[in-house]
């Protein structure tokens, strides 16, 4: 029989490029940035007026939370993805 040669790992590329750190920062920027719109939100200093809009299903509350959670998944793979690049790039200027 003949051994097929193994797959090379992706695990110390991800550590090089520091993707757990970034990805924690990640998820605590969109996170932080969800309460703070939620908070905006829940003050009524924005969006519309009581009484103007109706909301099936879930109500008011309901939608905007739902909305937050989306703002925060989609921060914090916006904020991973541009801090993994940032590593990326100083890791192939130090190699050049």
């Amino acid at each position: 029989m003949s051994e097929e040669p193994s797959e090379p790992s992706v695990a110390p590329l991800l550590e090089a490029l520091s993707v757990r750190r970034n990805a924690a920062v990640g998820a605590a920027t969109g996170v932080a940035l969800a309460v703070l719109a939620y908070v905006f939100r829940l003050g009524r200093a924005a969006g519309p007026f009581a009484g103007t809009r109706e909301f099936p299903i879930l109500g008011e509350t309901g939608w905007f939370l739902l909305l937050s959670v989306v703002l925060a998944s989609a921060a914090a793979l916006l904020v991973t993805t541009l801090l993994t690049l940032v590593s990326l790039v100083r890791l192939v200027h130090e190699e050049a």
